[in-house]
């Protein structure tokens, strides 16, 4: 765990952990949480875009890292209407299973990384991201 930022509004270090194995269950990552600033640098330099955005994976053979940009996360848990917590587990999932090659590149592999999403997130407790429903559990 990394934070780059103060931990204020970031849920547990435990919490993160948690959750990161139970996408990428045996791989070693690391989870950094940024700010906006940090965040845009690295959009653009890895992906040319000149935006924070809210989950970045960097996959390097057996291990990889996933970049959480708090900011970025809280302002799309409100304008979602779901807890803070339940969009930081969503991405930290998303984020690991990047890691273990699952892409959303086209209709076909988006669907079946959503499905994967959706059956870890209710294992630990939460509800499908991509509902409502997402904001009223865990």
């Amino acid at each position: 765990m990394q934070y780059a930022i103060a931990r204020s509004g970031v849920p547990a270090p435990a919490a993160l952990r948690r959750w990161a194995r139970a996408a990428a269950p045996g791989l070693a990552l690391t989870v950094r949480v940024v700010g906006r600033g940090e965040g845009r640098a690295l959009n653009q330099r890895f992906r040319r875009r000149a935006y924070a955005t809210n989950v970045l994976s960097f996959p390097y053979g057996e291990s990889g890292d996933v970049v959480l940009c708090h900011p970025v996360i809280a302002r799309e848990a409100r304008e979602q209407r779901k807890s803070v917590r339940a969009h930081y587990a969503h991405l930290v999932v998303h984020g690991a299973l990047h890691l273990r090659g699952y892409e959303h590149d086209d209709n076909a592999s988006a669907r079946r990384m959503e499905r994967a999403e959706v059956r870890i997130l209710r294992r630990l407790g939460f509800g499908n991201p991509y509902t409502v429903e997402s904001g009223r559990t865990a």
